[in-house]
C-alpha cells in the first residue's frame, strides 16, 4: 500500500488526481492541498505535486518522500525538468500524461526509481548541458533531517520495520531512506554508513 499526498495548485485538478488515486486498490490518500506546505506532515511515501514549477523548494530532497511533479497544462519554461531533476523530483510528468502513466510514475517513485518522459529524456542526453547533470559530486550529498533520523536508528541496531514504527513510516518508506543514505554517503553497507555519519559528527556515540 502506497500512501500518497496531493498538492494541486489547482481545486478542479486536485478533485481528478483525488479520483484517481482513489480508484487504484495499492494507494491509500492522505490528503490534498494546494501546495506543499505541511504536506510532509501527512507522513505520505509518495507526493504527487501539480503546482508550479517555482513552488518546488530549492531542493525537493529537503522534503523526505519522493515528489512526482506533474508539468502545468500551459508549459513551464524551458529546462525545467534538468531543474526538477536536480533538485531531487524523483518523476517528471508532462502535462499530458494518462491515468495509467500518472500511477506508475507514483509506483515506481515509491520503489525508489525515477521516471521521466522519453521527450525529456531524449532532450536532456543531447544537451552539452548534461554532463554537469551527471557528473558525481566531490563531496557525498547532504543527508536530508528525516535521513539523518533514520541514520541514528540504524546506528542502534535497529531493522527497517523498527525504524519505521518510531518515525512513524511505511516500511517501504524506511528501506527507501537507508538506500538513499548508503548511496549519498558511498556505503557499501548499512555498517560502513553508520561509520562515515560517526566520523562527519552526524551521529553521536
Amino acid at each position: 500500500m502506497i500512501r500518497l499526498a496531493i498538492a494541486a495548485g489547482s481545486a478542479v485538478v486536485r478533485a481528478g488526481l483525488e479520483a484517481l488515486a482513489r480508484s487504484d486498490p495499492e494507494i491509500e490518500l492522505a490528503g490534498a492541498y494546494s501546495d506543499l506546505a505541511g504536506v510532509e506532515a501527512l507522513r505520505p511515501d509518495v507526493i504527487l505535486a501539480a503546482v508550479p514549477f517555482e513552488d518546488l523548494p530549492a531542493a525537493a530532497d529537503a522534503i523526505a518522500p519522493p515528489i512526482v511533479f506533474l508539468a502545468n497544462a500551459n508549459g513551464d519554461h524551458p529546462g525545467w525538468t534538468r531543474e526538477a531533476v536536480r533538485a531531487g523530483v524523483r518523476a517528471v510528468l508532462p502535462p499530458d500524461a494518462s491515468q495509467g502513466e500518472i500511477l506508475a510514475a507514483v509506483a515506481a517513485a515509491a520503489n525508489g526509481l525515477a521516471v521521466l518522459d522519453p521527450r525529456d529524456l531524449e532532450g536532456m542526453l543531447a544537451s552539452p548541458a548534461v554532463t554537469s547533470f551527471v557528473s558525481p559530486p566531490a563531496e557525498p550529498a547532504v543527508l536530508t533531517p528525516r535521513e539523518i533520523e533514520v541514520l541514528r536508528l540504524m546506528a542502534e541496531g535497529e531493522p527497517n520495520k523498527t525504524i519505521a514504527w518510531k518515525l512513524g513510516i511505511s516500511e517501504h518508506t524506511a528501506k527507501f531512506h537507508a538506500a538513499s543514505i548508503l548511496s549519498k554517503l558511498n556505503a557499501a553497507s548499512r555498517a560502513e554508513a553508520v561509520a562515515i555519519g560517526i566520523r562527519k559528527g552526524l551521529i553521536l556515540l
